[in-house]
């Protein structure tokens, strides 16, 4: 964001001497949070509070498939909620503090996978993903609870590459900075997958991949609810102080 800087004189004995006034611009980041399946933006309401404290303007929401819309479960497609991202996007954009060139998307599991796909349809300055889940691009239309587990599994176990994957090609073509948090002992999303992604992200300004120690996919328990929470603000705070002090991101393996 920057900062704006004005020349004054302050009058002190009858003499002038130097001053100057800076101040943020106008405008503030804003950072998008998407849940993962069967869960809602209960999940997120406290990362966005903490976050918020550090000067952005944080939207949570819930999917189709899923709260006031759960009956929609049975019937609501990848297709469908990735049209809820980009609805849930451009609000965010439409709010007036907002600096349109500074947007953080934070996407776990399900919603992660939503995220990155986000990427290729807006402008995303700041990309974080927390256990993202990986599909095959088939069967985009149908109802996801109709997707074969089996196949899902494997699939996730598997060498992905950007060319073949909707979701990884547009982790390829990712400019910003990224963030990859991934569960020691995640029961859902294998290392593989993981491996993908972190390996997709090539053209990326900076990557940050951190192993929550501990943690299962649902983050269960306080202890590990705390330590995700500590690596986001972490990295939300170096991605915002540096674009407000024009200073670069640090890339980290």
């Amino acid at each position: 964001m920057g900062t704006q800087s004005e020349s004054i004189e302050l009058s002190v004995d009858d003499e002038t001497i130097a001053g100057t006034f800076l101040r943020p611009r106008a405008k503030v980041p804003g950072v998008l949070f998407v849940h993962g399946w069967g869960s809602s933006q209960e999940s997120d309401l406290v990362r966005a509070q903490g976050i918020a404290g550090l000067g952005c303007v944080c939207l949570t929401f819930d999917l189709r498939g899923h709260e006031k819309t759960r009956e929609e479960r049975q019937t609501v497609s990848r297709a469908e909620n990735l049209r809820d991202l980009v609805a849930a996007y451009d609000r965010l954009l439409a709010h007036p503090w907002i600096d349109t060139s500074a947007v953080a998307v934070v996407g776990s599991s399900y919603g992660g996978y939503l995220a990155a796909i986000l990427t290729t349809l807006r402008p995303v300055r700041w990309l974080a993903l927390h256990v993202p889940a990986l599909y095959r691009d088939e069967e985009w239309e149908t109802p996801k609870v109709q997707l074969d587990r089996g196949v899902i599994d494997r699939y996730r176990r598997s060498v992905v590459r950007p060319t073949e994957n909707r979701a990884l090609a547009a982790c390829k073509a990712f400019r910003g900075d990224a963030l990859i948090v991934e569960a020691e002992h995640d029961d859902f999303i294998p290392h593989q997958t993981i491996m993908n992604y972190r390996n997709a992200f090539e053209s990326a300004h900076s990557l940050t991949h951190r192993i929550l120690d501990g943690g299962d996919h649902a983050l269960t328990g306080e202890a590990s609810q705390a330590a995700y929470n500590a690596i986001l603000q972490a990295w939300v705070t170096e991605m915002i102080i540096g674009e407000r002090t024009g200073g670069p991101a640090h890339k980290v393996g």
